[in-house]
């Protein structure tokens, strides 16, 4: 077997978990932290540094592969796994997972996989352990086979290899005006998340959020390069239907008001509403997209919160219950099923935004992109973080480097 030893190295993400209910429930942000009690379980604040667990598998040759565990930034919301604990996290690995990573050959990514991430005691694997131990794998077989990770997933899943850059996504934070600049000034693909998670920043009956939308595309129009026209995606975390209801009819009504206030820009609105639970989520974001279509508008939802796992995702995507599905990788878990989700929209004919969250790190961030480009994903998130510059270079970089080293194989290949 290729893999000799394990390593577990306790490390942070790049920004912090959130209480999402507490934040909800209307929470006051004092500068960078938020005031009061923590209502989601296992916070011991509103706000607490994210924490990461990275996994070394030590090869044969000595060569150590590394992945990144981590929760995401809404740890506990919407049906996603509990806050993410490195002490746990740690001894589950120790008592379970290592001794079955000592005993698979790596060089067969998927069969590794499906071997490593058997269910223990009748449950699932945490789904961040999955997502840490699936991004080394696969550093390991790329390894092995002497190649790069991408061509490991072309190979798994019989696919060409490809040579079109996936565009990118990149978020805000909470410095919404000054990282639009920063967008803009670097011409990023689709911008700019916003961040829109509380009453404030969404406004009665939405005003703010139009009046911040119109300027994002003022904004972009005055100090954008000739012929730069991104695609404008804003988050309203639920804020749709906690403020206009939750009437499909209202909340479509309300998503053409705001598409016909930017009529030269494709808009996407991700999570405008919370149903309960991914049952409800599937049947009226299904709704809200035939009203959508049958009114011929070019706004787009996206879905997020209650569609997590690979069961949701098919879920959604066979019930055309979005145009654009976010594949928000550490609560999809393993990453191959990200790229199997990928590919389940593409059957479907739905939209497949590889996504994640601010908390991860720079290596779940790369391996992230490896899978976008390998099924061809329609856009990826500039991650992690929620700084522009770092994330957007992490990602383009990562995606411009692995796109110099397949055309040379293609070329190679023709020639």
């Amino acid at each position: 077997m290729q893999i000799k030893d394990i390593l577990l190295a306790p490390g942070s993400g790049a920004f912090f978990y959130d209480d999402q209910a507490a934040i909800r429930a209307g929470a006051i942000q004092d500068r960078f932290i938020y005031l009061g009690e923590p209502i989601t379980p296992e916070f011991t604040a509103i706000r607490v540094p994210a924490a990461s667990l990275s996994i070394g598998l030590v090869l044969t040759d000595d060569t150590v592969v590394w992945g990144d565990m981590m929760g995401v930034q809404y740890s506990g919301a919407g049906g996603r796994d509990p806050l993410f604990e490195t002490s746990q996290m740690s001894e589950l690995m120790s008592r379970v997972v290592v001794p079955r990573l000592l005993d698979v050959d790596a060089s067969r990514y998927l069969d590794a996989c499906a071997k490593v991430f058997e269910p223990f005691g009748h449950k699932r694997l945490p789904l961040a352990i999955e997502y840490g131990v699936s991004q080394a794998l696969l550093h390991a077989a790329a390894h092995l086979q002497r190649t790069t990770m991408a061509e490991v997933v072309c190979r798994e899943f019989n696919l060409p290899v490809p040579t079109r850059r996936v565009p990118i996504y990149c978020q805000s934070g909470d410095a919404r005006e000054i990282n639009v600049d920063k967008m803009i000034l670097k011409a990023v693909d689709v911008l700019p998340h916003g961040l829109i998670n509380s009453r404030q920043k969404f406004g009665v009956d939405g005003q703010t959020f139009i009046e911040f939308v119109k300027w994002v595309a003022a904004r972009t129009r005055q100090i954008g390069r000739p012929g730069y026209h991104p695609v404008l995606h804003f988050d309203v975390y639920g804020w749709v239907g906690q403020e206009i209801g939750l009437e499909p009819q209202s909340i479509a009504d309300f998503i053409c008001k705001v598409a016909d206030t930017v009529p030269d820009f494709l808009l996407n609105i991700e999570s405008p509403a919370d149903f309960g639970s991914t049952q409800a989520q599937a049947e009226n974001y299904a709704k809200i997209v035939s009203f959508l279509d049958d009114r011929g508008s070019s706004a787009r939802i996206v879905v997020d919160e209650r569609c997590n796992t690979l069961e949701d995702i098919r879920l959604f995507a066979e019930a055309k219950a979005a145009h654009l599905v976010q594949i928000k990788t550490p609560d999809v878990g393993s990453i191959a099923d990200t790229a199997r989700a990928v590919l389940l929209c593409k059957e479907n004919k739905v939209g497949a935004y590889v996504g994640g969250s601010c908390t991860e790190t720079d290596l779940s961030a790369q391996a992230s992109v490896h899978v976008s480009v390998a099924t061809q994903a329609d856009m990826m998130l500039a991650k992690p973080g929620m700084g522009v510059d770092e994330a957007f270079s992490i990602v383009g970089n990562e995606q411009n480097r692995l796109l110099a080293i397949l055309n040379r194989r293609v070329t190679k290949n023709v020639s």
